[in-house]
């Protein structure tokens, strides 16, 4: 049995959504969550994250870890390129590397990609976990108002070329 399984959000209850959204440990590296989480929020989330996979064919997923919800996460459409989010409960924090080495199997060894990217808040300056895994910082990029900075990953198969996915 796999630790890691990927499901569709729709399958996990919208209140353990909603209280991964609203833990206090969790807001503070999400600056496009200010204000809270609330039913409404997450029925939009819900369909704004099926839109993804419906226009796209690919986009987040829940993560269940040992059978438990421990979040969401995956490549979604950014700015025409195929973005890695990663939203864990913090009792599940350790099992980020984990979770991103499978990710980056999907990514450039299932969808052939030559590149995925990360977007980091200026507020959380240690880039260094991102970058340990061979991202490289691209510049920044400004979502709903918000800045970032970009990191991006390079496929182990592509000759450093980036191929944005057309929206």
């Amino acid at each position: 049995m796999k630790e890691v399984n990927f499901v569709h959000l729709s399958e996990i209850n919208e209140e353990q959504i909603i209280d991964l959204m609203n833990n206090e440990d969790v807001g503070k590296q999400l600056p496009l969550l200010a204000g809270g989480f609330s039913t409404q929020a997450c029925q939009a989330f819900l369909q704004a994250k099926k839109k993804l996979w419906d226009e796209h064919g690919y986009g987040p997923s829940a993560i269940l870890i040992k059978d438990e919800f421990a979040g969401w996460g995956g490549l979604q459409p950014e700015h025409g390129e195929a973005d890695f989010a990663l939203v864990l409960h913090p009792k599940f924090w350790g099992w980020g590397q984990r979770i991103f080495n499978e990710i980056r199997m999907q990514a450039f060894d299932q969808m052939n990609l030559n590149s995925i990217t990360v977007l980091l808040p200026p507020s959380r300056p240690n880039s260094k976990a991102i970058m340990s895994l061979g991202f490289f910082e691209d510049g920044e990029l400004t979502v709903d108002g918000e800045l970032f900075k970009r990191f991006r990953l390079n496929s182990p198969y592509s000759q450093g070329s980036t191929v944005s996915l057309s929206q």
